[in-house]
C-alpha cells in the first residue's frame, strides 16, 4: 500500500501518501487492510490497497452484522487510522452523512463518523475529523407539517416546486439554500434565517434509510442497547475502542466489542506519542505491569515529574485550573468536597453563584409534553455531560445566562436548575427555573464521567486512586484503581498534574468570565 496520497483534513497538513507512507506500524496497516476488505464485500472499494492484499481478509459472517473493532490504548494511532479510512472513503466518492442525518444521496454510498458523546465527538472535531453523535445519526428529526415542505425542498437543492411559508421571506429562503448548499443541515439551514429548532421539529424517529458504514469512536463506552441500534442502521460498523478503559456502568466490566470473534478484531501496540517521549502515555502504559502496585506508580509519576514538566506533583489543588478543567476523582463524596473547597478558595457565598462558575449539563428537567423545549435545548448543545460556564442571572426569573463549550453559538440564555451538591444535606440552588435544564457543579467530575473528554491540563486527585487500591478490586480481570488511573491520566492533552493532599491553593486572580469568548 504506497499511493496515491492522502490529506488528514488537518490545518496546514500536506497530502500524506496513503497508509503505509504515513510511517504505519505493521499492525496499523494490518487494520487499515483488514477494514478495507471488509469494506470491499459491503462493495466499497478504497483506492491505495491492492486487490490481492485484500483476499478473503475482512470476511466475516453476516450474522455478525458485519461488525469490525480496531483496539488499541492511548497514543497507539486508533484517531490516525480512524482520519485516514475517513478521508479514504470520502475519495472513493462515498458520501459522509451530516450531524442532523443530512446529505444522503441516491445511488451513493454513504457513511458516519459518530461517537457516544457530544463531548467525544468534539474531541475528533478538534483533531480535524467531522464527527457528530450517534443520537443525531440514529435518528432523524420529525418535521412540523408546516415545515415539510420547506425541508422537502432544501433537500433538493432548491430543484423543486418552491415552497411558501408565512415566516419566511423570499429572501429568507434564497439564504437557508444557500447555507444548506454548503452544510446539506436543515436544521442549520434554517437556523441561519433565525427559525429555532423547537419551532420546525417535532420529535426525533429512528432513520429508516440504513447508512452504509459507520465509524465509532470511543466504542469503550457503548451499551449493548447503543451497539444494538447501531447494527439496525449500519450494514458495515467499523469500531474503535481502549480496551483498558472504563465499562460502561451496569454492564458488568464487559465492553461490545468482548464478545466480538478473534477475526473481528485488531489489535494496534505502537504508541505514536511515545516517539516524542510523552511521559503521560508512558506512566499509561506502565500500568499494565501486573507487578506493579499504587505506591510504585506513584514513584513513577515522581521520577517521570523531575526530568519533564509535563508531569506535576502537586501538593494542594489548583482552583484556577478546576476553574476550566474539572478536578478527576473516582468518589461522589470527594467530588463534592473539592468543589466546596474550589468555592470557598474563591470567597464565595454559600449561595451565590459567581460569573465563571463552571457547570455541568445534567439533562433536561421537563415533562414529555415539552418535547421542543428539549429540543431546543440539544440544538443548543445543552446534552448531558456538555461543560458549560456561568456568565449571570437572565432576564428573566430563573433563567441563567450561559457559555456552553465547544458549540458554534456558545452563549445562550436558558431556564436553568442548577444545584450546588452538598454532604448530608440538600442542594444549594442558586438559580431554579419551573423547569428547563439542569446543571451541577462543574469544579470536579467522577473519572467515570471524564470519559470521551479531554482537556490540555488535568488534575487527577491521588487519595482517592490511593483509596480505590486497598479494597483490591478488580474490574474486568484489572484492578480498579489501575483502570481509573489509566482513564484518568489519558484525559490529559498536554500536561498531568498529580494532587497528593486534600489541600487547595490560594486563587492569584478573581474568577471571571475575560477568557471565555
Amino acid at each position: 500500500m504506497t499511493e496515491p496520497a492522502l490529506s488528514l483534513g488537518l490545518p496546514g497538513d500536506d497530502p500524506l501518501p496513503r497508509a503505509v507512507a504515513v510511517d504505519l506500524s505493521d499492525d496499523q496497516d494490518d487494520a487499515y487492510t483488514r477494514v478495507a476488505a471488509l469494506i470491499a464485500q459491503a462493495g466499497l472499494t478504497l483506492a491505495g490497497v491492492p486487490t490481492a492484499a485484500l483476499g478473503d481478509r475482512g470476511s466475516i459472517d453476516d450474522k455478525e452484522g458485519r461488525v469490525f473493532s480496531v483496539l488499541g490504548k492511548a497514543g497507539s494511532g486508533k484517531t490516525q487510522l480512524l482520519a485516514m479510512l475517513t478521508t479514504a472513503l470520502l475519495d472513493a466518492d462515498a458520501v459522509q452523512i451530516g450531524p442532523d442525518g443530512e446529505g444522503q444521496r441516491a445511488g451513493k454510498r454513504s457513511f458516519a463518523v459518530v461517537a457516544p458523546t457530544n463531548k467525544a465527538a468534539n474531541v475528533l472535531r478538534q483533531r480535524g475529523v467531522a464527527a457528530t453523535t450517534i443520537h443525531r445519526i440514529i435518528y432523524t428529526p420529525v418535521y412540523d407539517p408546516e415545515y415539510e415542505k420547506v425541508a422537502e425542498w432544501l433537500r433538493d437543492k432548491g430543484e423543486g416546486k418552491r415552497p411558501t411559508h408565512d415566516l419566511l421571506t423570499e429572501e429568507a429562503l434564497d439564504r437557508a439554500l444557500e447555507y444548506y448548499l454548503e452544510v446539506e443541515s436543515v436544521p442549520a439551514a434554517l437556523a441561519t434565517v433565525g427559525v429555532r429548532g423547537s419551532e420546525f421539529i417535532t420529535g426525533w424517529t429512528r432513520r429508516d434509510d440504513a447508512v452504509g458504514i459507520g465509524l465509532v469512536d470511543e466504542a469503550s463506552m457503548l451499551d449493548q442497547k447503543q451497539l444494538d441500534d447501531l447494527r439496525a442502521v449500519f450494514g458495515t460498523l467499523i469500531l474503535f475502542g481502549d480496551p483498558a478503559q472504563l465499562a460502561p456502568v451496569g454492564e458488568s466490566g464487559e465492553m461490545p466489542f468482548d464478545k466480538l470473534p478473534d477475526q473481528s478484531k485488531a489489535m494496534l501496540s505502537r504508541v505514536f506519542r511515545q516517539e516524542a517521549g510523552n511521559p503521560i502515555i508512558d506512566l499509561a502504559y506502565a500500568l499494565a505491569d501486573p507487578e506493579l502496585d499504587f505506591a510504585g506508580f506513584e514513584g513513577l509519576i515522581r521520577e517521570a515529574a523531575e526530568r519533564d514538566e509535563r508531569v506535576v506533583i502537586a501538593p494542594r489543588a489548583d482552583p484556577e485550573l478546576m476553574a476550566r478543567s474539572p478536578m478527576l476523582v473516582w468518589r461522589n463524596a470527594t467530588r463534592i468536597r473539592l468543589i466546596w473547597a474550589f468555592r470557598t478558595a474563591y470567597g464565595l457565598g454559600e449561595t451565590m453563584l459567581a460569573p465563571g462558575e463552571p457547570l455541568i449539563c445534567d439533562g433536561a428537567e421537563l415533562p414529555a409534553r415539552q418535547r421542543k423545549k428539549r429540543i431546543e435545548l440539544e440544538q443548543a448543545g445543552l446534552v448531558k455531560g456538555a461543560q458549560t460556564f456561568y456568565l449571570g442571572p437572565g432576564k428573566k426569573p430563573g433563567f441563567a445566562r450561559l457559555y456552553v463549550d465547544g458549540v458554534e453559538a456558545p452563549r445562550l440564555s436558558v431556564a436553568a436548575i442548577i444545584q450546588i451538591e452538598r454532604q448530608d444535606a440538600e442542594p444549594i440552588i442558586p438559580t431554579a427555573a419551573r423547569m428547563g435544564a439542569s446543571f451541577l457543579h462543574g469544579a470536579a467530575c467522577t473519572i467515570h464521567k471524564a470519559q470521551g473528554s479531554q482537556w490540555p491540563t488535568v488534575q487527577v486527585f491521588a487519595p482517592d486512586l490511593y483509596a480505590a487500591s486497598r479494597p483490591n478490586r478488580d474490574e474486568a480481570g484489572l484492578p480498579l484503581w489501575k483502570r481509573l488511573a489509566y482513564v484518568a491520566i489519558t484525559r490529559a492533552q498536554d500536561r498531568l498534574c498529580w494532587v497528593t493532599r486534600y489541600a487547595m491553593a490560594r486563587p492569584t486572580d478573581a474568577l471571571g468570565t475575560d477568557d471565555l469568548k
